[in-house]
């Protein structure tokens, strides 16, 4: 089974994707940013569905859809589109348009819609691939948009309840400020080329839920939901993410009083804090697919991974999230100060995290509370 998608949206199109994967697993899905790519795409192999936006940077969308009909009449068409007035309706007529998704959608009643349209059976399911001997090599395999981080006990749940109400952003922002999953996606997509306007970075979950505003915010939250592994359901993997959590917050609460000290930002150094487990965190959630998919893994070999790869997956979570240079420099500040060019956000991260580390280190601590000017 195969479907295409033309959106230039890349965080719609991946949400798209999330969705067609949840409903149909196997499917081979590709993605296409302008018209030209569609039709390329179109032109080397047949589909089985067709997800298109109206508006796309080289031209309307209908262009893909019209070639598509002139060769297939049966394939699946569906239109997303902002437009909701009967002339458009019209306009596209002719090609038999199987489904409208207005933006902004909501997440329900296209999971229905698609579900309806897509083959109930895939015929051409790819092969699976032979399993990894070990789970070092399973996650060294696993390509940057594999990796994610998992949500909290019973964060699902909200989230769920929210999809199913009008988007709010008070309530965004009570389920996701303290939850690292959720303001993780939402600062990506809010410091993303489609969202920024190109001046001040979004560093905090309240500024990335003004830039994206409440229907696109709760959308890519969502797409959390849809993860085969939402959250953690292996008792011994949730309870070490528990104590991942717990540093987390006792970090975030750390520095909130020492940034009211130091009468600096909190937002940032709140953002920073919840995501510099993130990891430990990928880690666990790739051992439970891995445990999913009936591999053994004892704990010794979890904990060599927590300990060997929590690093590697940091940074790649950061390069595929695109996160802001100075909110990664926050965040490694936990662990290493700069040689050069320390800013005293930096330094105050960097005392919050050494104070709470089990080795303190008195004539240090000492030493960051004057560079950060509260000796």
């Amino acid at each position: 089974m195969r479907v295409l998608i033309l959106e230039d949206d890349a965080w719609i199109a991946d949400l798209l994707k999330q969705i067609v994967h949840s409903l149909r697993p196997t499917a081979r899905i590709s993605c296409a940013g302008r018209v030209d790519e569609a039709l390329s795409e179109w032109q080397r192999a047949p589909v089985d569905l067709v997800i298109c936006d109206w508006n796309l940077p080289d031209g309307p969308g209908t262009q893909l859809l019209e070639q598509i009909r002139k060769q297939d009449s049966q394939i699946p068409l569906v239109m997303i589109t902002g437009r909701a007035d009967r002339n458009s309706v019209l306009e596209v007529r002719p090609l038999h348009i199987s489904a409208f998704i207005s933006k902004p959608f909501q997440m329900p009643k296209v999971l229905d819609c698609l579900d309806r349209l897509l083959p109930s059976v895939d015929l051409d399911a790819p092969a699976e691939h032979a399993p990894s001997s070990s789970f070092a090599e399973f996650l060294a395999s696993r390509a940057n948009d594999e990796l994610d981080i998992p949500l909290q006990p019973g964060t699902l749940a909200k989230l769920k309840a929210l999809g199913q109400q009008p988007a709010d952003l008070r309530q965004l922002l009570g389920l996701g400020r303290d939850e690292p999953a959720i303001t993780a996606r939402l600062l990506a997509a809010a410091n993303s080329a489609q969202y920024s306007s190109g001046g001040a970075l979004c560093l905090s979950l309240p500024q990335a839920l003004q830039t994206l505003g409440a229907a696109t915010s709760l959308n890519i939250a969502l797409g959390l939901s849809l993860n085969p592994v939402a959250e953690l359901e292996d008792a011994e993997l949730s309870l070490q993410a528990q104590a991942q959590y717990e540093q987390i917050q006792a970090l975030c609460r750390r520095l909130a009083e020492l940034a009211q000290q130091c009468r600096l930002d909190p937002a940032p150094l709140h953002s920073a804090a919840l995501l510099h487990r993130m990891g430990e965190l990928c880690v666990l959630q790739q051992a439970q697919l891995w445990r999913n998919s009936g591999q053994e893994l004892d704990l010794e070999a979890l904990d060599k991974s927590l300990r060997g790869s929590s690093s590697e997956l940091a940074v790649r979570l950061k390069m595929h999230w695109r996160l802001p240079n100075s909110l990664r420099e926050l965040i490694g500040a936990c662990y290493a100060l700069p040689t050069i060019n320390t800013k005293r956000e930096a330094i105050v991260m960097h005392l919050a995290a050494s104070e709470l580390s089990p080795q303190q280190d008195g004539a240090k601590l000492a030493r960051l509370r004057r560079l950060a000017g509260l000796s």
